[in-house]
C-alpha cells in the first residue's frame, strides 16, 4: 500500500484576545473566512491526501455547511471536534486519521495561519520524511532577554541560535502518535507538537519560513493581514 500524507488543520480557538463574538478564525479576510484560505492551500496542494479540521464541538454543524459545503472544496475534509487545549485538539485530529490505512506524514498547521504556501507544506513535508520531524520557523530579528519572575534580566542568549517557530509542522505519523500518547500518559502541555517530539529525543529539524506566514491572534494581526492581501505582499 502506498502511503500518503494528511494535514491536520487546528481551528477549536475561541479567540479571546481578538475581543470579538465571531472566533477569529471564521473572520472575514477579504472574501472568505481566515481558515478557508488555510483549507484551500491543502486542498490544492497535490502532495496532501485530505484534511483533518479540528473545530470546537459546537461549531461542527456550521463549519460542516457554512465552511466545507460553501466552499466545495475537491479533498475530503473530514471535521472533528477539539479539546480545550490545543494539544488535546491535535489529538484528536491524530485519532481521526487512525480511520485511514495509509497515513505516512501528518502536516498539523494552525487555523489561523492564512498565508501558508504550497512551498511551505512541500518543504515541511520533505524535511518529515528525511528527518521524521520538521518545524518552520524563521531566524528571530530582535535581542531576545531572559528575565527573572521579578522582571530582571537573567540573560541574553545568542540571536543567531534563536528561531521563531510556526507551522506547518510535519511528522511522521507513528512518531507524533507516540510523542502525543506520551504526553498524555504523563500529563505534559506543550506549547507545540514539536516539543513532545523533543520529550522523546528525537531531533526536530528546523525549516525556513516566511515572516509573512503571520498567526492572527489579535485584531492587530488582521489589520496586519489585511494590508498584506490587499497589497499583494504574500
Amino acid at each position: 500500500m502506498d502511503k500518503k500524507n494528511y494535514a491536520i488543520v487546528v481551528a477549536a480557538g475561541q479567540g479571546k484576545r481578538m475581543g470579538t463574538d465571531v472566533s477569529k478564525q471564521y473572520l472575514m479576510l477579504g472574501d472568505k473566512p481566515v481558515v478557508v484560505h488555510v483549507i484551500e492551500a491543502f486542498d490544492e496542494h497535490p502532495s496532501i491526501e485530505a484534511v483533518v479540521l479540528v473545530v470546537a464541538a459546537q461549531d461542527i454543524e456550521y463549519v460542516e455547511r457554512g465552511i466545507v459545503r460553501k466552499y466545495g472544496f475537491k479533498k475530503h475534509i473530514l471535521v472533528v471536534g477539539g479539546g480545550q487545549e490545543r494539544q488535546q485538539s491535535v489529538y484528536n485530529g491524530l485519532k481521526a486519521l487512525m480511520k485511514f490505512e495509509d497515513v505516512d506524514i501528518v502536516v498539523i498547521h494552525d487555523g489561523v495561519r492564512p498565508f501558508v504556501t504550497g512551498q511551505m507544506i512541500q518543504d515541511s513535508i520533505h524535511a518529515a520524511g528525511k528527518y521524521g520531524a520538521a518545524v518552520m520557523g524563521v531566524p528571530v530579528k530582535d535581542t531576545i532577554k531572559k528575565v527573572d519572575g521579578e522582571q530582571f534580566v537573567v540573560c541574553t542568549p545568542k540571536r543567531d541560535e534563536l528561531w521563531l517557530v510556526q507551522t506547518p509542522q510535519a511528522f511522521k505519523y507513528h512518531l507524533i502518535w507516540e510523542a502525543h500518547e506520551k504526553a498524555l500518559q504523563d500529563g505534559f502541555y506543550g506549547t507545540d507538537d514539536a516539543m513532545l517530539v523533543e520529550r522523546l529525543g528525537h531531533p526536530v529539524k528546523m525549516v525556513m519560513g516566511n515572516y509573512g506566514n503571520i498567526k492572527i491572534t489579535t485584531r492587530e494581526d488582521l489589520i496586519l493581514a489585511r494590508e498584506f492581501l490587499r497589497g499583494g505582499l504574500i
